[in-house]
């Protein structure tokens, strides 16, 4: 498909997109974020309803922009490729109903680290270090990282990273709520890609209006999403496939089964 970036279909309604630019160590150049963007497209397109985003060079993930195009771009030299596909990237995961993960293997920072920030739930390795260091390049955080950062740590550790530019161990962003698993060095992706089958394995229209109601509440003062929550539940549960859904687990319950193995008995 693309010098940088394949797309794997691991499981059903789940793709595995991989950027591997091992002479930059994942800088994101602007031909390989571009290829990112263009094989998130095409696993939407394909049918995904989960993407893991990973990455091929080992101890990295996806860092920020790299500098040459980045300095190129703003004195009007050549650059690698087309300058949309960072905004490209966060649109695709922000604003479609595909369900993304970041299975975070390596050090990230900048722009890579906000493509992380936007992404639905994070896996990472355990020692792996997140940073904003754009105040040490002297340039600004540009494609949402301080809100999104923000709402996801608070301001206190935020403030750290942005006006400061230190690195925060994925233990800490861990803590604070950044990350939702940790896990072992090398188990990452493997973590990611079984995560996203059970999520697969959701109710597709269901799995994409929940996504959509947690961006909205990110938008919305609270009353405004409390009715929206309304407004996307009355959308999706009176449709066939959630009345048989219904049907399904109220039998369960009618057959004796615990709350436990009802919902979670066969989850790892």
């Amino acid at each position: 498909m693309a010098d940088f970036v394949t797309l794997e279909r691991p499981a059903e309604g789940v793709a595995l997109v991989t950027m591997t630019n091992p002479e930059i160590n994942n800088f994101g150049s602007w031909v390989a974020i571009y290829e990112l963007w263009e094989a998130m497209k095409e696993a939407r397109e394909g049918g995904a309803r989960v993407t893991v985003l990973a990455s091929g060079v080992e101890g990295h993930w996806f860092h920020h922009a790299w500098l040459r195009d980045l300095s190129n771009m703003f004195q009007g030299k050549e650059v690698t490729g087309p300058n949309d596909g960072w905004f490209g990237c966060i649109d695709e995961i922000t604003k479609t109903n595909v369900v993304t993960i970041a299975a975070i293997s390596g050090d990230t920072s900048g722009g890579g680290c906000e493509l992380g920030w936007a992404c639905d739930l994070r896996v990472a390795e355990e020692g792996v270090l997140f940073s904003q260091p754009e105040v040490r390049i002297g340039v600004g955080v540009g494609m949402g990282g301080a809100s999104r950062l923000v709402r996801l740590i608070g301001r206190t550790i935020t403030a750290e990273m942005i006006l400061d530019g230190v690195p925060m161990t994925a233990e800490r962003i861990y803590q604070l709520g950044g990350v939702n698993k940790l896990v072992s060095k090398g188990t990452a992706t493997e973590t990611a890609v079984k995560w996203a089958t059970r999520l697969a394995g959701h109710s597709a229209p269901a799995l994409g209006a929940m996504k959509r109601m947690l961006n909205d509440a990110q938008e919305m003062i609270l009353s405004e999403s409390v009715m929206n929550d309304q407004r996307v539940f009355q959308e999706i549960s009176g449709k066939p496939e959630a009345i048989e859904q219904m049907e399904k687990v109220q039998a369960k319950f009618d057959a004796g089964m615990s709350f436990q193995e009802t919902y979670w008995a066969d989850d790892d």
